[in-house]
């Protein structure tokens, strides 16, 4: 077993799931979408693609592409969540949740095409 690739499936995996785990929900109801869940996806997501950098083959440079922009659309999810939150008079409003959600759902679409690849090509690996 490949302990590399077993981390590197961790983290992908884990980045969907707590994608996944913010999502879910009513979109405009902000008791339902917990903020840490969201600060941890940033920062699963943003090591799932560190560990990307050293793959040199066409499918890594897509997993690669998929993680920045999943990091793209959450970094931008935690920015609309910390805007809402500390500097917007309205406070955290049902449009501003729906923002944050919103584009944490394009991330997690990136995520699922990450996860779809590594099972691509989890199944088409030869033993050598």
């Amino acid at each position: 077993m490949n302990l590399e690739k077993v981390i590197f499936g961790f983290f992908v995996l884990l980045a969907a799931t707590l994608n996944f785990g913010f999502f879910i929900g009513d979109i405009a109801d902000p008791n339902l979408h917990n903020r840490y869940e969201l600060f941890a996806a940033v920062a699963v997501n943003l090591i799932a693609t560190v560990l990307k950098f050293g793959d040199r083959t066409q499918i890594g440079a897509v997993h690669l592409a998929t993680s920045l922009v999943a990091d793209l659309q959450l970094i931008a999810a935690a920015v609309v969540l910390v805007y809402a939150n500390n500097v917007s008079a309205a406070g955290l409003t049902p449009e501003s949740t729906a923002s944050v959600v919103s584009l944490s759902g394009g991330a997690l679409l990136a995520n699922l095409v990450s996860v779809v690849l590594l099972v691509i090509e989890t199944v088409s690996y030869r033993r050598r």
